[in-house]
C-alpha cells in the first residue's frame, strides 16, 4: 500500500484481526469478518470513503458477533490513527447528511484527538441479517476512542434498520473522507493548540 496507509494486527483471546487502510485510496477493499452484513458495511465504509481496505477477522461467533464487531471497530481505528501520523495539514472536520429510501442520517466527525461517540438512532430490528443492531453503536464507538475521533451520527427519519445502518456507514465514510483530505493552505496541525 502507498500514500497514508498502515496495517494492524490484533489479538486477543476473543479475536484475531489484521486491518491493512490505505487513506489515499480508490475504494477497493476485501473484508471477511464471518459476519455478512458487517462485511457489507465495511465494503460499504471502504467504497464511499474511496479508501483501501483490507480485514481479515477471526472471532468467537459460537458466542455471538459483539467481539468481533467491537474489535474490528478497534484494529480499524488504531490503522486509521496510525496511517494518519502527525495530521498534518488535515481539514480535520467532516459531515455528510445522507439519504437512503426512507432515511436520512448526518454524520459529523472532528479529528480533535479527544474520543467521543453519540449517536441518536432508532434501530427497531434487533437483527440486521447475521448482526446484533446493538454491534452498530459498538463499532462506531470502539473505532472513535481507537481512533481519537469525535464522532455524532443524527437520524432525522428513517423506518427500516437497514436503510439506517447502511446510511451511518456510507455517511461516516465520506465525513471521514473529507476530514483527512489535505488543505494545502493549512502548515502543520489546523489547530490553535499546534497539535491534534
Amino acid at each position: 500500500m502507498t500514500g497514508r496507509s498502515a496495517t494492524v494486527h490484533r489479538k486477543t483471546k476473543e479475536t484475531e484481526i489484521t486491518v491493512s487502510l490505505n487513506l489515499d485510496g480508490s475504494g477497493k477493499s476485501s473484508i471477511n469478518t464471518g459476519i455478512g452484513f458487517f462485511d457489507h458495511m465495511l465494503d460499504a465504509f471502504a467504497r464511499h470513503g474511496l479508501f483501501d481496505l483490507e480485514l481479515n477477522c477471526k472471532g468467537d461467533l459460537n458466542v455471538d458477533c459483539h467481539h468481533s464487531v467491537e474489535d474490528a471497530g478497534i484494529a480499524l481505528g488504531q490503522a486509521f490513527k496510525k496511517a494518519l501520523g502527525d495530521k498534518a495539514g488535515i481539514t480535520r472536520f467532516g459531515n455528510c447528511t445522507l439519504p437512503m429510501d426512507e432515511t436520512l442520517v448526518l454524520c459529523v466527525v472532528d479529528i480533535s484527538g479527544r474520543p467521543f461517540c453519540a449517536a441518536n438512532l432508532n434501530l427497531s430490528s434487533p437483527k440486521i441479517g447475521d448482526m446484533d443492531s446493538q454491534a452498530i453503536y459498538e463499532f462506531f464507538y470502539a473505532f472513535s476512542y481507537a481512533a481519537g475521533l469525535n464522532l455524532h451520527f443524527l437520524q432525522h427519519r428513517g423506518e427500516n434498520s437497514h436503510h439506517i445502518a447502511e446510511a451511518c456507514f456510507k455517511a461516516f465514510a465520506r465525513a471521514l473522507s473529507a476530514a483527512v483530505s489535505i488543505e494545502p493552505r493549512v502548515d502543520g496541525a489546523w489547530s490553535t493548540k499546534g497539535s491534534l
